[in-house]
Order: C-alpha cells, then structure tokens, then sequence
C-alpha cells in the first residue's frame, strides 16, 4: 500500500521552530513534486511550499524567509523546517508527493498525509 506517513507537529513558542517530516512508503516508482499544504481553523487549505525533484523551492509569502522545504529523494521524505513561527502559522500540515506507481496497471496521482497539528502558542 502507497502512503505517506507524517510526524513531527506539536506546541511551539512563538519564536521558536519546528520540523515536519513526510515520507513515502510502499512501492513508489517515482516521485515528482513533493509540498506541504496548511489549514487553519475556519480557513481555506493552502499551499505554504513545494520542492521539485531537482530541489528547486517555491514558497507562499507568508512564510518566506521563515520556513524551508528540502527533501531526500533516496528516502522519498520531503522536510519542513519552520522558523521564528508566529500564531498566524497554528495549523494542520499536510504533505503531498506526486507519485508514480503499479499496482494493477500504473497510476499516477498526487497522495495526501494524513495531517499533522502544529499549535503555536506561549
């Protein structure tokens, strides 16, 4: 079975950091661009970055400068390293990896985490 299992997430101080982690289990032929997704309470999902898999990062504006997505291809594991994070980033995180893979016949298909909790609050 194709999944992504994320971990990370939890209560950070304002100021303070995190990482999230997401990696691909199963068997994955191909992985393209992997990112990371984040809904607040009441809101809209949104999409905070995105990595293509020749590492070139794409960020909203609301995290840029704060916030860094990198990944390990071998490990088929995308990161987010978040910095100086404000109130404004309390949210669920998801991760997302557009995958290649065979089970029956080839699917290809953008596969979603199961989501991750980050409170930001003193």
């Amino acid at each position: 079975q194709v999944q992504l299992v994320e971990s990370g997430g939890g209560v950070v101080q304002p100021g303070g950091s995190m990482r999230l982690s997401c990696a691909g289990s199963g068997r994955i032929s191909r992985v393209d661009d992997m990112g990371w997704h984040r809904q607040a309470p009441g809101k809209q999902r949104e999409l905070v970055a995105v990595i293509s898999s020749d590492g070139s990062a794409k960020y909203a504006d609301s995290v840029k400068g704060r916030f860094t997505i990198s990944r390990d291809n071998a490990q088929k594991t995308v990161y987010l390293q978040m910095s100086n994070v404000q109130p404004e980033d309390t949210a669920t995180y998801y991760c997302t990896a557009d995958l290649l893979y065979y089970t029956e016949s080839w699917v290809a298909e953008r596969a979603w985490g199961q989501g991750t909790l980050v409170t930001v609050s003193s």
